[in-house]
């Protein structure tokens, strides 16, 4: 990766393109395998190069990827600029709202797609795996300063992992990607009680 941590959008056109599912599949398959080229990413996420070398082209220009160096046109070698992406609850216009809006749509429905596929296939998983993923909901009173403690609370649990893949350090034996999704957001309002 090209050094840095994060990718901050703030811009509607990258919000847009990034709201894309090849082109969240590429970022995802860059951080966790690159650099790929657009033949090799197309092989593994059933892709011809040639929409894989338009996505790559798209999400480099909002700096997402970038060249690695060596290679000619899709034998080009690409990688990920950054572990992750991040972007505002809320745009700053109504514009940039609508398209971060877009993009955290995107974003859940895809966690979900995935949540959905590992319970299609767990019965095919060694029991260690299926015994250690964790499904699990609470329903607690916070306040938003509260809400936002418990954000940087699961942010500081997963910095040591966030660290080796930063490093690109290689994974411990016995090493799986996984998924971790944290989604913690206000209920609606009970109604009052007239008296």
């Amino acid at each position: 990766m090209a050094g840095q941590r994060t990718v901050q959008l703030t811009n509607p056109r990258a919000l847009r393109a990034l709201a894309h599912p090849v082109r969240l599949e590429l970022i995802s398959l860059l951080r966790r395998g690159g650099p790929l080229t657009a033949t090799q990413a197309g092989e593994r996420i059933d892709e011809s190069p040639s929409s894989c070398s338009f996505h790559l082209r798209q999400l480099a220009k909002y700096g997402l990827v970038e060249e690695a160096g060596g290679g000619h046109g899709r034998e080009r070698p690409w990688r990920a600029t950054a572990i992750s992406t991040e972007w505002a609850a809320r745009g700053s216009d109504d514009e940039a709202d609508a398209a971060t809006a877009m993009l955290s749509r995107v974003v859940i429905e895809r966690y979900f797609e995935s949540a959905l596929e590992w319970l299609d296939r767990r019965d095919t998983e060694e029991p260690q795996w299926v015994d250690a993923a964790a499904i699990s909901d609470a329903l607690v009173y916070m306040t938003a300063g509260e809400l936002s403690d418990l954000d940087q609370g699961i942010r500081d649990l997963l910095e040591p992992y966030l660290k080796r893949l930063e490093a690109r350090e290689p994974p411990k034996k016995g090493a799986r990607p996984v998924s971790v999704i944290a989604l913690a957001f206000p209920l609606p309002e009970e109604p009052q009680g007239t008296s």
